[in-house]
């Protein structure tokens, strides 16, 4: 089967950074699907990944996590799909990614793909979707009763990328929160507005100051999903008393003293965690992705794909990584067909 990997970490500018191979057809056993992908989307654990993590010596690494295709084949144990079912998942950090012909996944972590979206429109969501649902509603422990979120808010700090894209919507549409989304540019700004977002500010201002010139009070739930380190400091400030703070990056050694005299506590999220430790609840994500599916299907929430780079192989694959280490990325870039 044909795959994209890598024998050694490289600058995305290398002409090794990704490679076009050819590797032995996977067989799927337990719970796996044998999934035949039609289109993957690029995140920014995937430039991270690449550029840290080094194969072992002559061996090939296959990454990719987002993907949407058709199940070829299942394992034994497998009961909640069949040959021929459209699928849409994240993968597993743990096991060779998407990024290839044919791919091994877990039945636990894989929903049935929404009918109405195209398999390059499904491959842009379930990454950001799994960990802005598993992020608002399983570490922030928001409310899906829109009565019990009247009066409260969301900041989303780096609102117009691919878990913020996702984030706003969800949150619009399943909570009573006022959102407010960040931006630095005119464009974004307006992408995060007509996904859902009451309020739009500046990430390259002070974002307390921010939030007063609007004329907000303290918000009650924040998500920054990037430059939280940068942020730090006014997060802890335009925090609410007893408010609650989730990240998603990697930001530098955080003084979490400044929540301290507001009780604010503070969460992680990381929506491999479930797979990558075998969790009771890991069939969660299975649950939550057919959940979105009938939210996409009904028109309540539309995909994130923003850019379309062609066909899955190296080079389109390396344009795709360049954006992402940008930081200029709007939504998802998506590759199809091999």
């Amino acid at each position: 089967m044909k795959a994209i990997a890598y024998y050694q970490s490289l600058p995305v500018d290398h002409a090794d950074a990704l490679i076009d191979i050819e590797l032995p057809a996977p067989q799927p056993t337990g719970r796996d699907l044998l999934v035949e992908v039609r289109a993957i989307s690029v995140n920014p654990v995937d430039t991270k990944i690449r550029r840290n993590v080094a194969p072992a010596e002559g061996q090939a690494k296959v990454i990719g996590w987002d993907a949407a295709g058709v199940v070829k084949a299942v394992g034994p144990d497998v009961s909640l799909f069949k040959v021929g079912d459209e699928v849409w998942y994240a993968g597993d950090l743990t096991r060779p990614g998407t990024n290839s012909e044919l791919h091994l996944v877990d039945e636990r972590i894989v929903g049935h793909k929404p009918q109405n979206i195209d398999f390059a429109q499904a491959a842009a969501l379930p990454l950001t979707t799994i960990t802005a649902w598993e992020l608002l509603f399983d570490r922030l422990a928001v409310s899906r009763d829109a009565g019990a979120t009247q009066g409260k808010s969301l900041l989303v700090i780096g609102a117009a990328g691919g878990v913020g894209s996702i984030l706003v919507q969800l949150a619009r549409q399943l909570t009573g929160l006022t959102i407010i989304g960040t931006a630095s540019r005119p464009e974004t700004g307006e992408w995060i507005k007509q996904l859902g977002a009451h309020h739009v500010i500046d990430h390259s201002k002070p974002l307390n100051e921010e939030i007063a010139r609007i004329g907000l009070p303290p918000v009650t739930y924040v998500a920054a999903l990037n430059q939280t380190d940068h942020h730090w400091a006014e997060i802890s400030e335009l925090v609410a008393p007893q408010g609650k703070v989730a990240l998603i990056d990697d930001p530098a050694a955080l003084d979490v003293r400044t929540l301290k005299r507001k009780s604010v506590s503070l969460h992680w999220e990381f929506m491999y965690t479930r797979s990558m430790f075998q969790t009771d609840d890991m069939q969660q994500q299975h649950q939550l992705l057919n959940d979105v599916a009938r939210l996409v299907e009904s028109g309540a929430v539309k995909t994130t794909l923003a850019e379309r780079y062609g066909k899955i192989n190296a080079a389109n694959l390396k344009r795709a990584h360049a954006l992402i280490e940008s930081n200029r990325a709007k939504g998802k870039i998506v590759l199809e067909g091999f």
